[in-house]
């Protein structure tokens, strides 16, 4: 039993998820920041002109979409490494992932 505990310990692969995801929980609080931001601009936006911002309405769908990637990713529903260690999501990649 000590064995098998010491082998799992002793694994490069796992201390690395575990920097990762160290790295990750910073970046999602940033993110929650960065939504903040952009709910505030949003707002904003449609009290002075009456209407969203389009161009933000994309980034903040594909930013949910990061940010999903990040949960995931931190609760082991994903191992892969979110953006930048792989692409940023766009629009189409979102539709692909809620297909699978």
């Amino acid at each position: 039993m000590k064995d098998e505990i010491k082998q799992r310990l002793q694994k490069t692969e796992t201390w690395m998820r575990g920097l990762y995801m160290l790295l990750f929980i910073f970046v999602y609080g940033l993110m929650e920041f960065v939504i903040i931001l952009v709910m505030l601009f949003q707002f904003i936006s449609i009290v002075l002109s009456g209407h969203t911002n389009v161009q933000l309405l994309k980034f903040s769908q594909n930013l949910a979409a990061y940010v999903y990637q990040i949960i995931t990713f931190l609760t082991f529903n994903s191992e892969q490494l979110p953006f930048p260690f792989s692409a940023w999501p766009s629009e189409k990649t979102q539709y692909i992932e809620d297909d699978q």
